[in-house]
């Protein structure tokens, strides 16, 4: 009993030890970004652990666009949030529709489409960045966030297809007969019935969608060059290649940038954990 006890303290010990790593380890980078956006430029290369002298300057900075990187960035958020929010739509309205139609009117070979959709994934995103380049420069899209998000929700389509029809498999189809003999046409079944009960992976997805895109680099900065049209990440990369490197303001525009996705996630974590949950099982 002695021994039994023993053992669940190492135990117990050994998993607070590795949590308490993890959170070090996961908790660090997040602290230096902090530290280093309420330092001057000057302080910024000190050897101090903790800020010397803490000022919000930088936060003001980037607020009024008082550096010459930073001339247009209210402009480039507005810029991720409407590729971000179009992807999210587009995502939904073409991968709910799609699942619909495979699973619900029982397309023959309908998990054929779906599998296919699912290959698009062994090629990774990097090395389709030239073919889409040049297929965009074809149609004259370069430079035009329509590229971007079209980009985007061809590689985010596939994954909600697949969450959209493992869910769908939970809702009963007495549901959809019992519409049809009521003489509800299959708009009206999607509309009304099949929607509101994927609700919760209609969440997911779309967080999954926007957020894909909100984090976007690659693509973004060969489609979107220049202009009126760049995202955040862009601009906040030519941060690292200009002659002055005020990392004091990169970081403060950085924790701005990714405060709209935290309250993303926390607001809709909860249906996020459900649709996904429920999206990996058949009911």
């Amino acid at each position: 009993m002695t021994a039994q006890r023993r053992g669940r303290a190492i135990d117990s010990i050994g998993v607070s030890l590795l949590s308490a790593v993890l959170l070090l380890w996961s908790l660090l980078p997040i602290y230096n970004i902090i530290r280093v956006s309420v330092q001057e430029k000057e302080e910024v290369l000190s050897t101090s652990v903790y800020p010397i002298a803490p000022s919000p300057h930088a936060f003001s900075v980037v607020f009024h666009q008082a550096f010459w990187l930073l001339e247009t960035f209210w402009n480039q958020m507005g810029n991720s949030f409407f590729i971000g929010v179009g992807v999210a739509l587009l995502t939904l309205t073409i991968g709910s529709l799609t699942s619909f139609t495979i699973s619900r009117m029982r397309i023959r070979s309908g998990w054929m489409l779906t599998n296919a959709a699912l290959l698009t994934y062994v090629i990774p995103m990097s090395f389709l960045a030239i073919p889409f380049y040049g297929i965009m420069g074809k149609y004259g899209l370069t430079n035009n966030p329509l590229a971007l998000i079209a980009v985007e929700v061809t590689f985010a389509t596939p994954y909600a297809i697949f969450i959209f029809q493992q869910y769908g498999a939970s809702i009963p189809l007495e549901l959809d007969e019992a519409a049809r003999i009521d003489g509800a046409s299959p708009l009206q079944i999607f509309l009304r019935i099949y929607l509101p009960l994927m609700a919760p992976a209609l969440v997911a997805v779309g967080t999954y969608a926007l957020l894909l895109s909100w984090n976007e680099y690659l693509y973004a900065f060969l489609l979107l060059s220049g202009g009126k049209v760049v995202t955040v990440p862009v601009a906040l990369g030519k941060f690292l290649v200009g002659d002055e490197a005020p990392w004091n303001y990169l970081m403060a525009a950085a924790i701005i940038y990714a405060i709209p996705p935290l309250l993303i996630y926390y607001g809709f974590r909860r249906k996020m954990s459900g649709g996904l949950t429920m999206g990996g099982v058949k009911g």
